[in-house]
Parts: structure tokens; sequence; C-alpha cells
């Protein structure tokens, strides 16, 4: 961040330099004045004191010292927002990182808000991070927003409960909230308000209790995740079916270049056609990926599709295939990392 600063800072130096070399050259060759008169017009022009001209300017003059006037005020404006700039970041480098911070947060649009920088919140970071998905974090403990807070890992310091908070995690143009406080009532909390102030959110909520389960999802939690269960669920699979989750483990959903399965918009691959199949589609001859799962506009899932299967306007496809398949069909189809 400050190395590009610094690459500013000697930018505006350049431009004030060719400014004031182009008064004293413009001045001396088009107003004919001495070398030293023309240092001093330029001067006077560039920094607006005005003072007296030391000889009459003739048209052509005129008409430099107007160009030059103008062109001094934009550059010697920009010139001094990046000087001051590097100044305060040599001397405050905390004070630019907040700012440019600030402005990465309130660009944010269809992002994902994580409330909580706990082991499941930081899970959930470097999963968006790692698939290019916009997010911001809340997290009300000082010492972990200072400790972990990047320019990839956007931290707000303040508790997700407060309404304030929210806003300035820009809630109103967020896509999906994940609270995964350790507390359940602060979750409810955080789910209620949420809510209220976004009515299309898609919140999903981690629980630790069995009892909060269907309390989160009546205040409008679209999903809730009980990571205890989950982890003695896969544990008591690995004894029973060790191979299969052996399996399902080694399949990645992880970086670009470790994805196994990618989950899509049918619109994505019928390119807004409509009435096609699965068949229609040859996906796997194209692309080598497998077509293994269909979700229906109204969210009933198909495991293993038909191959006559039609894709529905608003369904979406589970594909499975290796890293080089799952690029290929990105390039294919013009599939990108953002959010559908």
């Amino acid at each position: 961040m400050l190395t590009n600063l610094k690459s500013r800072f000697y930018f505006a130096l350049i431009l004030l330099v060719t400014l004031f070399l182009t008064g004293v050259f413009g001045f001396h060759f088009i107003g004919n004045y001495t070398w030293l008169n023309a240092i001093y017009m330029t001067i006077i022009t560039v920094s607006t004191v005005g003072y007296g001209e030391t000889q009459p300017l003739d048209e052509e003059a005129k008409v430099f010292a107007i160009i030059l006037i103008l062109a001094s005020l934009a550059t010697i404006g920009f010139s001094i927002s990046v000087i001051t700039e590097y100044i305060l970041a040599k001397s405050n480098p905390k004070l630019l990182f907040n700012k440019k911070m600030n402005k990465t947060i309130a660009a944010l649009e269809n992002h994902v808000i994580i409330c909580g920088y706990g082991r499941n919140g930081k899970e959930v970071a470097q999963k968006m991070k790692a698939h290019q998905k916009p997010f911001v974090v809340i997290e009300h403990v000082k010492e972990i927003v200072e400790k972990y807070i990047t320019p990839e890992i956007p931290i707000i310091h303040g508790n997700a409960i407060d309404d304030e908070v929210l806003k300035e995690a820009k809630i109103y143009k967020a896509k999906y909230l994940i609270t995964a406080l350790p507390e359940d009532a602060d979750n409810l909390f955080i789910v209620l308000s949420a809510r209220q102030m976004n009515k299309d959110l898609k919140i999903i909520s981690r629980a630790s209790k069995p009892s909060s389960y269907r309390k989160l999802r009546l205040a409008g939690a679209d999903n809730v995740i009980m990571p205890d269960k989950i982890g003695g669920d896969h544990m008591a699979s690995l004894v029973v079916v060790p191979d299969l989750v052996e399996f399902l483990d080694n399949l990645s959903l992880v970086g670009k270049g470790a994805v196994n399965i990618e989950e899509l918009p049918s619109e994505k691959l019928t390119m807004d056609k409509s009435n096609q199949s699965i068949l229609d589609l040859n996906v796997r001859a194209l692309t080598g990926c497998t077509i293994i799962g269909y979700k229906s506009p109204e969210g009933k899932y198909t495991v293993n599709p038909p191959a006559d299967q039609l894709l529905e306007l608003g369904s979406r496809v589970i594909v499975l295939g290796n890293a080089e398949q799952i690029e290929k069909l990105n390039e294919l189809y013009h599939i990108s990392a953002s959010f559908e």
C-alpha cells in the first residue's frame, strides 16, 4: 500500500517539475522574457499570488498564461493531496490503512457479512477469500481485530448486535449474513435484526444447542448449522463408512485450482436457451465433468438426475470433475467466481 502511494508521490513531484519547466520555457520563448523573469512569471502564475507582469504579454503569451493557470490548478490540487497523504502515511500508517479499509467496505455489494471471527468465522473467511467472494467481518474483540485485519480480510470493530454496526457493514446491499458467535442468544438477536433490515438477505446461523435450532429458524435464519453435531456425525461416519467419508473429504471446495465440485445456475449451461435437457448439454463430452445433482426452482433436489431432465429457469446444477475439468467448464461457459 505504501509502495503504491510512494509511486504516486514521485509522480506528483514529476508533474510539479514538468509544470514549472513548461512555464519557464513558455514565458521565455513565447513571451520573450529573460530566464529570470520567466522563472518569476511562472512562480506568480502557478501560485496565483496576483503580482503584476514584468512586461506586457502579447496574444500568444496570454493564451499560454491561461493554459498554464488552468493546468496548475489541477496539477497542484492533485499533488498537494498526494504529498499530504504520503506524509501522513509515513508518520501514521494506521490512519492510511483505516482510510483504505473504509473505502473497501463502502464499495461492497452482494457481499457476505461474517459475524464473529472465532474458529468458525475464520474458516468461513478463508473460504470466501479462496473463492474470491466479497466479504466483511464484524468482530467486537479489539485484540482479534488488530491481529487479523488485513487488506484481504476487512474487519469492522464492533458488536453485530448493534444495528449501526450492521449498517456500517452495508447490510442493505449484502447478499448473505453468517453469524458464527459462540452464544446462541447473540446469534438469535442478530438474525432478528438482520431479517428486519434486509428481507432478501440469505441468513446462515451457528447454533450450539438443539433447542436453539427452531428459534433461529423462526427468527428468520434460512439455514442453521450445528458444528458439534456435524463433527460428531463425521467422526461416527469414519467408523461406519470410512472409505466413503475419506473419498468425500478429498473432494475439495476450496481454491480455484483445487475445486472438484461446482454449483451453478442452469442458465449458464443452457446459455439462456429454453427447453434444454442434461443430454442436450453434452457437458461430459465437452468438459469431462459430470452433472451429479439438480435443484429445481422450488428447491427440490434430485441426485444423479436423468439425462432427459429439463433445466428450468431458476434451477441449479451440481457438477463433479477434477481441477482441469472444472476449469475447462468455467472457460467454456464463461463462469466467473462472482455471485450469481
